[in-house]
């Protein structure tokens, strides 16, 4: 299923909040909404500080 929902949403017939319908719906796992959607959660405050401060 996963499949299909993830060329629905590259092709935008889904978008996130689609996406997080169907994460509650058990359709998806956080890892996979993660996935599609591009949230890190592993992401620490330190490397997001780093980000801002190159740009």
């Amino acid at each position: 299923m996963f499949i299909f929902i993830k060329q629905y949403y590259a092709m935008g017939l889904y978008n996130a909040d689609n996406l997080s319908t169907l994460k509650l719906g058990g359709l998806l796992t956080e890892d996979q909404y993660n996935e599609l959607v591009g949230i890190n959660e592993d992401t620490t405050d330190t490397e997001t500080e780093d980000k801002k401060n190159e740009n």
